[in-house]
Order: structure tokens, then C-alpha cells, then sequence
């Protein structure tokens, strides 16, 4: 009997236009980064992830959603955790050519769990 490997819990502040393109892999996988992209950044707390959301999603694109999802642990060890600001402000930062590889980890759905607008 196999055991489901451990995950860690990210979060991602998005606008419309990505969340859209998260709703059409069926909530299983992130959008490629554009070219003035080169890095992917989940978040590893949900209050900075609804800040983003909330103070700079809102006032640029219109809202802002915070999405939650789950990623292998073992994966995600190849990624320094980045600390963007404050003790709560850490993110990990994924290159854009790694990105395709990292949704092949993530377990389960992509979940907005706050909007605003």
C-alpha cells in the first residue's frame, strides 16, 4: 500500500487574467510566464498572499484572488525560500522554464479562497 507523498501548503496572489488561465488547465497547473517573467513566486503565507491580492491585484487589474494549493515537499526542497520583506514575507522563487515541472508536482486543485475587488 503506497502512501500519498507529503505536500506543502503555497499560496498565490493572482489577478483576472491568470486566474482564468488556471480555470482552463481545470484547476491543475499555472499559465507560462511571460517573457518579462523569468520567475514563478508562490508564497508561504496566506496573509501576504491576500495583501498582494488585495492592495496590489485590486489597484492594477481590477480584483484580486488568492488561490491555496498543495505541492510534494521533496520537490519543493530545491528551493531556497526567499525572504521578501518581513519575518512573514517569504516566497519561493521558481525559475519560468522550471514552471512546467513544478505544476507537474502540485497535488490536487488550485482553490481561491478570498477576492476582492
Amino acid at each position: 500500500m503506497s502512501s500519498s507523498p507529503a505536500t506543502t501548503t503555497l499560496w498565490r496572489p493572482t489577478g483576472p487574467e491568470e486566474l482564468d488561465l488556471v480555470r482552463e488547465s481545470n484547476w491543475r497547473a499555472w499559465p507560462p510566464r511571460l517573457p518579462e517573467q523569468p520567475i514563478f513566486y508562490p508564497v508561504l503565507d496566506e496573509d501576504y498572499a491576500i495583501r498582494i491580492a488585495r492592495d496590489w491585484n485590486v489597484k492594477h487589474d481590477g480584483a484580486g484572488f488568492v488561490t491555496r494549493f498543495e505541492v510534494e515537499s521533496a520537490f519543493l526542497s530545491r528551493y531556497p525560500v526567499r525572504q521578501a520583506g518581513g519575518r512573514t514575507i517569504l516566497e519561493l522563487w521558481v525559475p519560468a522554464g522550471e514552471l512546467d515541472d513544478f505544476n507537474d508536482h502540485i497535488v490536487g486543485e488550485i482553490q481561491v479562497i478570498h477576492e476582492f475587488r
